[in-house]
């Protein structure tokens, strides 16, 4: 899976690349394809947004649906942690959607 990581008038901690990597391909349990994953980091400088002011958006490509998530915190790894449970919640729910299905045949056997 590869990680596109792209900050918009923000500065990143240390090690938010090491974090967001670790979490991502944690990811890979579930069942759907993922090509790539962009981290899309941007910060508000308005002082009005305080709580939210840094924003992440993850998108998600590839032979899968194709997945979006948000998340907004007081600082870029806990928006980033925000986005991924949202992007976990959408994965789990297309892994347990697939797992379902039974292969069996609809007619009664004679």
């Amino acid at each position: 899976m590869e990680i596109v990581i792209h900050a918009r008038n923000a500065n990143l901690a240390e090690d938010f690349r090491e974090i967001a990597t670790e979490k991502l391909k944690s990811l890979d349990r579930f069942s759907v394809k993922v090509e790539s994953i962009k981290v899309e980091i941007k910060h508000e400088a308005n002082p009005r947004f305080g709580k939210s002011s840094h924003e992440v958006h993850l998108t998600t490509s590839g032979a899968g649906p194709f997945m979006r998530a948000e998340g907004a915190g007081f600082n870029d790894v806990a928006a980033f942690d925000k986005a991924v449970t949202a992007l976990e919640l959408q994965m789990r729910k297309i892994h347990e959607k697939s797992k379902d299905i039974n292969h069996e045949s609809l007619r009664k056997p004679k």
